[in-house]
């Protein structure tokens, strides 16, 4: 009894603990939620503020256009009213100074005639034969033709008011508010020295033509573009180790010009170390990232090794081929255990590779099964697995043994690679014997 009674402060001091455990969890898991509505809320505030300046933006700019499309057509149309009223004027020009140039002449004639009237009529009298001699000459029956109201212009302004309509029915269907993005973010894959940016279209209804990345680093404040086409997936390089990236989408319709509103931004990093080549090994030139290892003119061969041993079992080890010279059977491209000197490739023992002309080898042999040959744009990836840690038992030799895929152009090799050694990571290299090779590992 008092055992039981013993015991009985201890697992109640156990149950206090495991209480307080729980509400310590709790009480996490309700912060995590919190900051998920915070996120949640900031995102919905400063999307619907960005919308409000985009549509005060665009309309201004509709509003700026219209204007200044009507001015210029009132401008138009003004300037076709002062043609036809100074090419229907002119002809009542002329004839108005035709008019009164017969009325100053017969003013005149008038007042001689009076003139000559009042001296009276004698035979010395020449001022009244004078006047009438003038006046014979004069054609006081020829009266100039005036054209008639129904003959002469009337300018009016002919205005269809039914543009109203159609103007307003085109404001009134004029831009939409998309409550969501079409397109989201899916996955972000951690790469050495990159990241694996997939994304995934999210409304039945729309039909995605073209897609557009971007992304920038967390500090900085402006996205820029990385990739636009079809694809639903990039790698994004040069990656700076340990840094926040954000990243957002955003895909075009099927014969549409605008794009729609962006992704949610996601944040990603990468806690790889980029994959380098060996610096300063004549025959190569690299990138100033170096991931990029290009065959020179040098006369020197040998195997470009990576800078060190970079490639881990689980991962995804990828060379892309940027450009392409003369192949060569001894030719490889893959991983090793350990840096040799003194061999033109990676056709040796513990090391497995691929050739320009698609030839497996495995420890210095060549495989029966063959891969499509390396051209321009290929893509070769290794992926390689730990299958057994401990001593194996077997004729071919070898303690430690590895599976290995190597994939190329859509078609793939499985196979065994034994080693005398066990390795955590691995060396990767290339050899090629002409110039003009230019391969990029991530």
């Amino acid at each position: 009894m008092r055992g039981a009674m013993e015991l009985e402060p201890e697992l109640l001091l156990q149950e206090a603990r495991e209480s307080v455990e729980a509400a310590q969890s709790y009480r996490r898991e309700l912060g995590h939620r919190l900051e998920g509505l915070r996120e949640a809320r900031r995102q919905i505030k400063e999307s619907a503020s960005q919308t409000r300046d985009v549509l005060k933006q665009h309309f201004n700019d509709l509003k700026g256009t219209l204007g200044k499309l009507l001015d210029e057509r009132l401008v138009t149309l003004l300037q076709e009213v002062d043609t036809i009223e100074q090419e229907t004027i002119k002809p009542l020009d002329d004839c108005q100074k035709l008019i009164e140039h017969g009325v100053t002449t017969a003013e005149d004639l008038v007042r001689e005639g009076e003139i000559a009237m009042l001296d009276g009529v004698g035979e010395e009298n020449e001022k009244l034969w004078s006047f009438t001699k003038k006046a014979s000459h004069i054609q006081l029956d020829s009266l100039p033709e005036v054209p008639l109201l129904v003959d002469v212009p009337c300018l009016s302004a002919q205005l269809d008011d039914s543009i109203l309509n159609i103007v307003k029915d085109h404001i009134f269907k004029h831009g939409t508010v998309a409550s969501r993005p079409p397109v989201q973010i899916e996955e972000l894959i951690e790469k050495p020295g990159g990241i694996i940016v997939r994304w995934c279209k999210v409304d039945d209804d729309f039909t995605a033509q073209d897609y557009r990345l971007q992304f920038r680093k967390s500090t900085s404040n402006h996205f820029e573009d990385v990739y636009v086409g079809s694809e639903t997936e990039f790698i994004v390089l040069h990656i700076d180790p340990n840094v926040d990236y954000q990243f957002r989408v955003c895909a075009r319709g099927d014969g549409r010009q605008e794009w729609s509103p962006w992704s949610v931004p996601q944040i990603g990093h990468s806690t790889l170390v980029p994959h380098e080549w060996t610096a300063g090994f004549e025959g190569y030139s690299l990138s100033s990232r170096r991931n990029i290892a290009l065959r020179n003119d040098s006369e020197s061969s040998g195997v470009l090794y990576s800078r060190a041993p970079t490639y881990f079992c689980g991962q995804t080890l990828t060379f892309r081929v940027e450009t392409v010279g003369q192949p060569d059977r001894r030719d490889s491209i893959g991983v090793c255990a350990e840096k040799q000197d003194g061999y033109d490739s990676l056709q040796r023992d513990q090391a497995v590779c691929i050739s320009t002309n698609g030839t497996v080898f495995v420890n210095g042999k060549e495989m029966t099964n063959q891969l499509p040959a390396v051209t321009s744009g290929s893509t070769v990836t290794f992926d390689i697995e730990a299958v057994t840690l401990g001593t194996t038992n077997n004729s071919e030799g070898g303690n430690f043994k590895l599976r290995v895929t190597i994939s190329s152009n859509n078609r793939e090799v499985v196979f065994d690679w034994l080693l005398d050694q066990s390795c955590g990571s691995l060396y990767f290299g290339c050899s090629f014997f002409y110039p003009g090779w230019k391969v990029l590992v991530f």
